[in-house]
């Protein structure tokens, strides 16, 4: 579950095309070299690196292209998900993603993509209609519904694994405006557990995921919680603008110290990007977990009261959209479950890194998130006992089924 030793590869190779990956696919197979890929966004295991083999970096293939008339997005595997948003939002449409701006669309949607419009839209990957896919022996292939349909179910929540995916054709959803951005209360565990369970309750057009975390020093919060455990929402309401205040009325009532909610445009949403992680050593834990009661609240806000440094219980609540596609759908094998539930420490001082990583186990344990099903985007590792988390029985039986007929390869981030 930790990330932080260093990783220095053999080969880092740069394609522009699909063929010049296919090149760089074939030239490692051939060479007997481990190959993984950097699709353009972040990774908790830092897969897109690896001692000793071929690192395929996507980022110069990052192409956007919008069809309006056909509500389709045309996205190279590089791409990133705020480049590709603001493309989208200049003719008032949106795919949902998660919420950053820098993670990149491939490794995100190949395992899921849990946002800002999931309970209306789904995940990303429900929202995936085709993708142009070079396979481990560089076979370029289309898949899509009616084509290679095998290849295209392991592609929708499957994770890295099943080739590399250079261009992703997403379904894009009307999205003139929406009221969305930060709340925040001190830290009382009536305020988490009813903020969440507000949000679960809520129409679908209201998403949203709840902090328990030590404050940053960020100019927006009371300087008095700089460093204290607080509770931080970030949420989006992509209905109707005049329904928005009865929406978000049960999460205002717990009055915010920090209401920083108004109407702006989707791409809004994504606007400064993440934090800076240059050098930062990160653990994490994941699962899915319940609403937390008021018991289960206040021990995530002492978890965090008691870290060390930068850290968070990380709530993306489920349902609506999510929980209307069938569970063998896609290789995505949690759409029954209430919330996502993380655990996340951080630092930057390598001397602190087993202090993190013995807080985010404690954590995990306590909130049931060290066992169980998994979300594969935010595994703290990649051992086999991880990976069969993210897929259980019969999902990852037709998971390795599916690699056996195609070929594994990569590790999209």
């Amino acid at each position: 579950m930790f990330a932080g030793e260093a990783r220095v590869p053999a080969v880092l190779a740069r394609p522009r095309t699909a063929a010049e990956v296919s090149g760089v696919v074939r030239a490692a197979r051939d060479a007997g070299l481990p190959l993984t890929v950097r699709s353009g966004g972040h990774s908790y295991t830092r897969a897109s690196l690896l001692d000793g083999g071929v690192v395929l970096d996507l980022r110069l293939m990052d192409g956007v292209r919008i069809d309006q008339e056909a509500r389709t997005g045309h996205a190279e595997g590089g791409a990133s998900a705020g480049a590709y948003t603001a493309a989208a939002g200049e003719h008032g449409l949106a795919t949902g993603f998660g919420d950053t701006g820098t993670v990149g669309i491939a490794g995100l949607t190949l395992g899921g993509g849990i946002g800002f419009l999931s309970r209306r839209d789904g995940l990303t990957l429900d929202n995936l209609v085709g993708a142009e896919v070079v396979l481990a022996d560089g076979e370029i292939v289309e898949t899509g519904p009616d084509q290679e349909p095998d290849l295209f179910w392991a592609l929708r929540g499957g994770g890295a694994g099943t080739g590399v995916v250079t261009r992703l054709d997403l379904r894009l959803t009307e999205t003139p405006g929406v009221v969305g951005g930060i709340l925040a209360w001190r830290p009382e565990p009536e305020v988490l557990s009813d903020v969440v369970a507000a949000i679960a309750a809520a129409p679908d057009e209201l998403s949203g995921m709840v902090n328990a975390m030590v404050a940053p020093p960020a100019p927006f919060l009371p300087g008095e919680l700089h460093g204290k455990p607080v509770i931080m929402a970030l949420v989006c309401w992509s209905g109707a603008p005049e329904a928005a205040d009865d929406a978000l009325a049960p999460l205002r009532a717990h009055a915010p110290v920090v209401d920083l909610v108004a109407a702006k445009t989707y791409p809004a949403m994504f606007e400064g990007g993440g934090p800076d992680v240059a050098g930062v050593r990160a653990a994490i834990a994941t699962g899915f977990t319940d609403v937390p009661d008021r018991e289960a609240a206040a021990a995530m806000i002492d978890a965090v009261g008691a870290a060390s440094g930068p850290a968070v219980v990380n709530l993306r609540v489920m349902g609506g959209a999510i929980g209307r596609v069938g569970a063998d759908e896609t290789a995505f094998a949690h759409r029954g479950h209430a919330v996502m539930t993380s655990v996340a420490g951080m630092t930057p001082d390598p001397e602190q890194e087993a202090a993190v990583r013995a807080w985010v186990s404690d954590a995990a344990s306590r909130f049931g998130v060290d066992d169980g099903p998994a979300y594969v985007n935010f595994l703290g590792g990649d051992a086999p006992e991880d990976l069969a988390r993210a897929h259980p029985g019969a999902t990852g039986e037709r998971l390795r089924a599916v690699r056996a007929k195609y070929g594994a390869i990569g590790a999209p981030a």
